[in-house]
């Protein structure tokens, strides 16, 4: 059992928060290919409301000027990859409970109620981003998930069966983790 993790599931402190966002941030422009919006002197909030505005307004220039999305998605899995795999090396994430424990962490960051499992069986009741990304911009985003997911995981793959953006009640998906995952 991860204690850090433990810990700071519990409580996770305001200054954590804004340096996640900020990190997210980086790596999403790089991804897009443009520049970081200015940052400073804001709340977390206003942060995380940023962020989701950004993302989208990004994506839906990708499709409208015709650029592929599948390169798009790519460059996001590639960038938040690298932040899973400093993750879990910073963290020592090493069993498959501590990888869970580290995505609800990051996800509470990102305002959304995540609930998952042993068998890596993932629920998402609530998003932020559900009222503000149309169900292609959340498909085309959630390679920033996907990346994440396989850099805590060592390798694992994280595949979305439903999303709350689709209309449905929740978001579904399941993590396959590597074998070295205990």
């Amino acid at each position: 059992m991860n204690v850090f993790l433990n810990l700071i599931k519990i409580h996770i402190p305001s200054y954590v928060k804004k340096k996640k966002l900020e990190e997210l941030f980086c790596l999403a422009a790089d991804a897009f290919q443009c520049k970081v919006p200015e940052t400073k002197d804001r709340s977390y909030r206003e942060l995380l409301e940023r962020f989701a505005a950004f993302t989208r307004d990004e994506v839906q220039k990708a499709m409208k000027s015709g650029d592929s999305c599948a390169a798009l998605k790519s460059r996001l899995y590639k960038n938040a990859l690298s932040m899973g795999e400093k993750l879990r090396r910073r963290h020592g994430i090493k069993t498959l409970s501590d990888a869970m424990t580290m995505s609800h962490i990051l996800y509470r960051i990102l305002g959304i109620e995540f609930q998952g499992n042993r068998r890596g069986e993932v629920v998402i009741r609530r998003c932020f981003f559900s009222d503000i990304y149309s169900s292609r911009i959340c498909e085309v985003i959630s390679a920033l998930d996907e990346g994440v997911a396989a850099g805590l995981s060592g390798g694992g793959k994280l595949s979305f069966t439903q999303r709350i953006t689709e209309g449905k009640d929740c978001c579904k998906a399941l993590i396959s983790f590597e074998e070295n995952l205990e």
